[in-house]
């Protein structure tokens, strides 16, 4: 049941996404919302944290008037803009290959640290970091390169965020135009 209607959203997303009359700023908020839920949804309900799922709610507000003010953003080339899109999710993917390097969930023994390197895996949510820890005290991280690819999508995000977030409080007309239902015909 739960594909089924994750299959619908995705199909109704699509569909509002070819529409011409939908807003800009309604399509960006239908691409970017179904992750984001999920992330919601999972917080609160599986892991019972529900005030960190209302905050990620409310950064997710303030990144859309960012993305919405980086889209409406005048001189910025079009390949800057959508460069967000990339950086994002490429932060997200990088963060969660690094804090699951260590495969802490596995069997005692079958992580790579205890078979490999005979030390303890050890991963760290922020900053992400996953390493090996030896009873003589040496560490070997486990994911260097991946760490290297979070901040770098991360420091890019986050600046073409902020300038999006800029352009909105500078120009909040402009942004808001982005949802504005307009009669086309």
């Amino acid at each position: 049941m739960s594909l089924f209607l994750v299959l619908l959203a995705g199909a109704a997303a699509v569909y509002l996404l070819g529409r011409s009359r939908v807003p800009p700023g309604i399509q960006v908020a239908v691409l970017t919302a179904p992750p984001v839920a999920a992330v919601m949804w999972l917080l609160d309900e599986v892991f019972g944290r529900r005030a960190v799922a209302v905050a990620v709610g409310a950064v997710f507000l303030v990144v859309l008037v960012a993305l919405n003010g980086l889209l409406e953003h005048p001189r910025l080339p079009l390949w800057v803009k959508l460069a967000v899109f990339g950086t994002v999710p490429g932060a997200a993917l990088a963060w969660l290959l690094v804090v699951t390097a260590d495969d802490t969930l596995k069997d005692p023994g079958e992580d790579p640290c205890s078979l490999h390197h005979g030390g303890t895996g050890v991963s760290e949510v922020f900053p992400p970091r996953a390493y090996c820890r030896f009873p003589d005290g040496r560490t070997l991280d486990l994911a260097p390169v991946t760490q290297a690819v979070f901040w770098v999508c991360l420091v890019v995000s986050l600046g073409l965020l902020a300038t999006g977030l800029v352009r909105a409080v500078r120009d909040p007309r402009a942004v808001a135009r982005r949802f504005r239902w307009t009669r086309r015909g």
